[in-house]
């Protein structure tokens, strides 16, 4: 695998996170403290980007165990919001002990495993386990948010590391790597075009029963912008023919909405506005990676489809 095409990307990701905390910089001085929140995010988006790029270039294996502590963080967020019955709580047990095994497929590049163990296995173990309390009481509910916890959290999130052993092709040396360097970028500045455009045209409300301050606008220009940028990437790292590229530019900016608006139903349905405070600006871990539950697992199998 050539890393030449990833380390001028990184590159490229950290000068417009410089140019972009200067014109927030900028912004801020101007707004009398209004913009507090966007110079958190801009502050946490330095942070999140160095651990990132330290994790990429070291090794695989460190970068598989980074997305599996993502995983717990976000799944431990998860079942501190939801209500669980008291008989469940030994049940838990099972569901963390299920990320390091569905993360040791990934690193044994196990396919096989990978794409049945949690949603065959796990989704069967657990109701027996949970049965096994003798409580009957809420018992479809429980079983229904334990296994949706490590469908939304694990199964796939762990997608996005299984890219990074996918070897390289003929029209691309950068590989897996290369592949989940832009799924994560373009799955980010999506979050981001949509934000933005929402707050300059945004006029139209696309769902406000979920989401109040999501409009057509900010849906709409995000899914542009993001396509546009995923033709001009696509070539340097990834293996994808223009048409590909194209698809996968309407793909990732359509499933990370979808994937942050059900998120967001889920906060509203639990009466919370946050999943956690882990992250300034951002609020917790599954805030950050509510995008990336849908684009992951769905850009996965789409890449596995044409090109492996």
């Amino acid at each position: 695998m050539n890393l030449l095409p990833i380390q001028w990307a990184l590159v490229g990701i950290w000068a417009i996170l410089a140019v972009a905390s200067v014109i927030v910089f900028v912004i801020a001085r101007r707004s009398d403290g209004k913009m507090t929140e966007l110079v958190q995010r801009t502050q946490s988006w330095w942070v999140m980007v160095a651990i990132f790029t330290v994790a990429f270039l070291v090794s695989n294996t460190i970068s598989i165990i980074v997305f599996g502590l993502i995983s717990f963080l976000a799944l431990k967020e998860y079942f501190s919001m939801i209500p669980t019955r008291r008989a469940d709580r030994r049940v838990l047990f099972w569901a963390y002990l299920s990320i390091p095994v569905q993360y040791f497929w990934v690193y044994d590049s196990y396919y096989g495993m990978f794409a049945v163990f949690i949603p065959v296995y796990m989704f069967l173990f657990l109701p027996f386990a949970s049965l096994m309390t003798q409580k009957t009481e809420g018992f479809l509910k429980a079983v229904g948010t334990l296994n949706w916890g490590l469908m939304l959290c694990v199964f796939s999130i762990s997608h996005a590391a299984f890219l990074l052993i996918l070897p390289a092709t003929p029209n691309s040396s950068a590989g897996g790597a290369g592949l989940l360097l832009f799924l994560i970028f373009l799955t980010q500045f999506n979050d981001v075009a949509q934000y933005t455009w929402g707050k300059l045209l945004g006029r139209h409300k696309i769902i406000p029963g979920v989401s109040p301050n999501k409009t057509w606008e900010g849906f709409v220009g995000g899914v542009a912008t993001t396509f546009v940028l995923a033709l001009v990437t696509a070539p340097l790292v990834t293996p994808f023919e223009m048409i590909h590229a194209a698809a996968a530019g309407i793909l990732i900016p359509v499933a990370g909405f979808v994937g942050d608006v059900t998120v967001s139903a889920l906060k509203r349905d639990l009466g919370v506005k946050d999943t956690g405070s882990l992250i300034p600006g951002h609020g917790g871990i599954l805030d950050r990676i509510d995008s990336l539950t849908y684009t992951a697992p769905l850009f996965f199998h789409f890449t596995r489809y044409f090109y492996y």
